[in-house]
């Protein structure tokens, strides 16, 4: 393996800058997936790519974070090579592999072929490189218990199963022991026979019995389009079952994993994220920043507005701080602010602050709402109002300046795509 070159960084360079501010924003990402079981698929073609090792630098500094890993890989391709060196045809129906007697065996040694490369890969330990030091220790076995399909529309699909059964307390023993457990898209039934499983089913079925915090799938395209073409950074299970109405229109990856990732929400699992395969660290990306990288699924919609209380005080100074040093808020101290918390209302997102507003009456004055909105362009525009009940906002980023002669005086502030009005 080469020798990762050493980059001398100036201390005060824009990069290094950058650096900091990253590490510093993703600290409570860390804290938040530190424990947390994380299951993250990828079929064969992953692995046989030549950018895999940038993924296992990737599961390796997950690993050292304190997040417990479960990793389902495929090995379809290595599959089909075999096949062809053998002459062997392929055989599919409804996108499931027909698995006869000397299929089989191939699927057992291209199943070996990319379990290994994993397994070597993440035993790693060069100096000088993001492995160094690393002694993981991964674990695989007989954690499926499998059954076979049998006959679908008239196609006996022989060696061709399902899952039956997840040794969950196995999993959970080896999670525990600080190990990641691999595992392949194989099952054994309690007579001894072996059955060709599917890799996105597998992964779904092991991160539903694993109650696991997230589970995400590595594919070809970013993540899931609307129909004009815009990445869908999230979606709800209920939107999801809309796109798939349209199926005709999805990529076939999509096609095959957004279900996957529907069923896994609608069964316990709290998010489920789609990301391109092709993007160096797509994985940090998607965990490590507010906005990820992908499209995140989850069950229900993640942003909602709630009363401030007196723990929301930094996350809310954290927004209007920014406002204030420009002019459009005006400032208060923090014992202020705490005093006043029973004012505020806080728009929240998937359990982080985005935006805030605070409400003033003055029943004397008689006078509209004044307000001034900043757009997620950075221009500023006036408007009046005078309903005195929250409506849906519009998705823009904007700021409230209090009015001096105005009965009612919003301050609010957002840094995300909600906000109040």
């Amino acid at each position: 393996m080469p020798r990762i070159p050493r980059i001398n960084i100036a201390a005060n360079s824009a990069t290094t800058r950058v650096f900091v501010q990253w590490i510093r924003s993703a600290a409570p990402y860390i804290y938040a997936l530190r424990g947390k079981t994380l299951v993250i698929a990828f079929g064969g073609e992953v692995v046989a790519d030549e950018t895999f090792l940038g993924i296992i630098h990737d599961l390796n500094l997950l690993h050292s974070l304190g997040t417990r890993l479960v990793v389902v890989h495929g090995s379809r391709p290595q599959i089909e090579a075999i096949l062809r060196q053998q002459n062997i045809a392929s055989r599919y129906h409804r996108g499931l592999r027909v698995t006869d007697a000397e299929t089989l065996d191939c699927v057992l040694e291209g199943t070996g072929h990319a379990r290994s490369r994993i397994e070597a890969l993440l035993s790693l330990g060069v100096a000088n490189s993001p492995m160094a030091g690393a002694r993981i220790r991964v674990v695989s076995g007989n954690f499926i218990t499998a059954k076979p399909i049998g006959v679908l529309d008239g196609v006996d699909m022989q060696w061709t199963g399902e899952v039956r059964r997840v040794d969950v307390e196995a999993m959970r023993q080896r999670l525990d022991d600080g190990d990641i457990v691999l595992v392949s898209p194989v099952g054994y039934s309690p007579t001894g026979e072996i059955f060709n499983l599917a890799l996105e089913e597998v992964a779904t079925q092991v991160a539903v019995r694993l109650s696991a915090h997230k589970l995400m799938f590595l594919m070809e395209n970013e993540g899931v389009r609307n129909g004009r073409r815009r990445l869908l950074s999230e979606l709800s299970t209920h939107d999801a079952e809309a796109l798939l109405a349209r199926r005709g229109k999805l990529p076939p990856d999509v096609q095959l994993y957004l279900p996957c990732a529907v069923r896994a929400c609608d069964n316990g699992v709290k998010r489920t994220h789609l990301i391109s395969r092709h993007h160096d660290g797509a994985l940090l990306l998607e965990l490590f920043t507010r906005d990820g990288i992908g499209t995140m699924v989850s069950a229900g919609p993640l942003a909602h507005l709630r009363s401030a209380t007196i723990d929301d005080v930094g996350g809310i100074l954290q927004i209007i701080a920014p406002l204030e040093e420009e002019g459009i808020l005006v400032r208060r101290p923090r014992e202020r602010l705490e005093m006043e918390i029973e004012r505020f209302v806080v728009a929240e997102h998937d359990d982080a602050i985005i935006g805030c507003a605070a409400l003033y009456a003055f029943p004397a004055e008689k006078s509209g709402v004044s307000t001034s909105r900043r757009c997620a362009s950075g221009s500023t525009t006036a408007t009046s109002c005078s309903s005195r009940r929250w409506v849906t906002p519009p998705p823009e980023r904007f700021s409230t300046s209090p009015s001096r002669k105005s009965p009612l005086k919003w301050q609010c502030g957002s840094r995300r795509t909600s906000s109040c009005s």
